[in-house]
């Protein structure tokens, strides 16, 4: 008997599915491990190494999209770029499948399965596998790779989710992360402004090279012009050596200002003759000195009115706002609160120790109706609490320690502002799992006039 060779992961929510699979492939290949989700599939890939991973497209029983796969597919291609991916739906799409091979994929399985095809087609994906890492396409693969070391290092917290608002963001990354132009990121607390930052460092061409982070808005004022422009020994009391400041400690890399909107008139002054210029002169000092530099300055602050108030230089405003990114509340991506979570709970269960496997239906219906004011900041510490405080291999509704306020009676009668209307909706489209006809029913208006409302709310 042939000596069995090739590992592969399994990844797909559906236990039968998961079962028969590990009854099926072990009797063709060497070794086969099957996790639930794609929350812990990096994680998973770093320690039993695949050859191929047969990763499902859709892992929420109401989706039935595939950008989950496809997601999942780029994300697993740039941190393991030998491993092959095939993908794995009940939905056949040749569009989809077009797409899924643009972005790696190996081939495409479609559900229900023929036995001798799926072990057909693991097989020849395991034969490639090892072909890269022999040599041949993987040397392409392995320079793409060191050059992306930074890059996964950098980006390692970055979570797109699958909501429009995110894949509309993420186009505009992808189209102006590779340039050096100056963006400005907007959006409410705790919504990831920092991590975007990162993001777009991450994909630019100086990702070699420093990105320095500076809270423009907590720097005293007596201190602005020493820590981003540096001081000359003998410029002031304590001056006792030179010091560089931030705008050179990035030079060649990414300079990021955060809650630059705090700034005042007169330190904003300085930062623009700064930025005009691409030169700073040291405190105390008399050259000038160049510095090459890519800005990103992020604020959770309406600028606009702050232009109109007098509060904020119009001139500073159009040389921070080449490119602008709104992030969207989390409350505007609904369908990214559960995969987060999973995301979160996973990072902490390994920190604090825990063996948990999932986040069960009482739980996950909290986390998607909450009002989540703090945004993915929120969310974060709340399942880190929830794995702290959890028991069982599952978390739980009183895991996440979050207040509900119980209501079976939704009806969307009278008037409500958006938030309101919005977290009504939200309630009802997830009591009812996803069933627009129940929720309709529930909320009391039309199956059409739900719709209109899921589509305004980002559901």
């Amino acid at each position: 008997m042939a000596t069995k060779t090739g590992k592969i992961l399994v990844v797909d929510d559906n236990a039968s599915i998961r079962q028969t699979l590990k009854l099926l492939l072990p009797m063709h290949f060497a070794k086969v491990e099957a996790i639930p989700s794609p929350s812990t599939l990096i994680a998973t890939v770093g320690t039993f190494k695949p050859d191929v991973v047969l990763l499902d497209m859709n892992f929420k029983t109401e989706v039935n999209t595939g950008n989950e796969g496809l997601y999942w597919t780029r994300e697993l291609k740039e941190i393991a770029p030998d491993t092959e991916i095939v993908l794995f739906t009940a939905y056949a799409d040749i569009e989809l499948a077009v797409e899924g091979m643009k972005r790696g994929a190996f081939d495409f399985i479609v559900k229900p399965w023929d036995n001798a095809k799926l072990v057909s087609v693991l097989t020849a994906a395991c034969n490639k596998a090892a072909q890269n890492a022999q040599g041949g396409s993987s040397r392409q693969a392995k320079k793409t790779s060191e050059s992306r070391t930074i890059v996964s290092q950098a980006s390692s917290d970055m979570f797109w989710g699958t909501s429009p608002a995110m894949e509309q963001v993420r186009r505009t990354v992808e189209k102006i992360a590779p340039t050096d132009a100056t963006v400005l990121i907007t959006g409410e607390n705790g919504t990831g402004k920092d991590v975007m930052a990162r993001q777009i460092h991450a994909l630019s061409a100086r990702n070699g090279k420093p990105m320095v982070a500076v809270d423009a808005g907590a720097i005293p004022e007596t201190l602005f012009e020493s820590e981003l422009f540096g001081h000359v020994k003998g410029a002031f009391t304590d001056a006792h050596t030179d010091h560089e400041g931030r705008f050179e400690q990035a030079n060649g890399g990414t300079l990021f200002l955060d809650e630059v909107g705090n700034l005042p008139l007169h330190l904003q002054a300085k930062l623009l003759r700064a930025i005009q210029s691409r030169s700073i002169v040291r405190v105390g000092g008399t050259q000038p000195t160049p510095v090459d530099i890519r800005l990103i300055c992020a604020t959770n602050m309406n600028l606009d009115q702050l232009v109109a108030e007098g509060r904020f230089r119009e001139d500073l405003y159009y040389r921070i706002n080449t490119v602008h990114i709104e992030l969207p509340p989390l409350r505007n991506r609904a369908t990214d609160i559960i995969p987060l979570a999973e995301r979160f709970m996973a990072d902490n269960a390994v920190k604090y120790h825990r063996n948990l496997n999932g986040i069960d239906e009482s739980a996950q219906q909290v986390l998607t109706t909450h009002r989540w004011s703090g945004n993915i900041r929120e969310l974060q510490n709340c399942i880190e609490k929830a794995v702290i405080m959890s028991e069982g291999s599952m978390l739980t509704a009183s895991d996440l320690q979050l207040n509900v306020t119980r209501n079976d009676d939704i009806h969307l009668t009278g008037r409500y502002d958006d938030e309101d209307e919005e977290q009504l909706v939200r309630q009802a489209v997830s009591r009812c799992r996803g069933n627009v006809s129940a929720a309709a029913k529930m909320l009391n208006i039309s199956r059409p006039t739900l719709y209109a409302k899921m589509k305004k709310y980002g559901l």
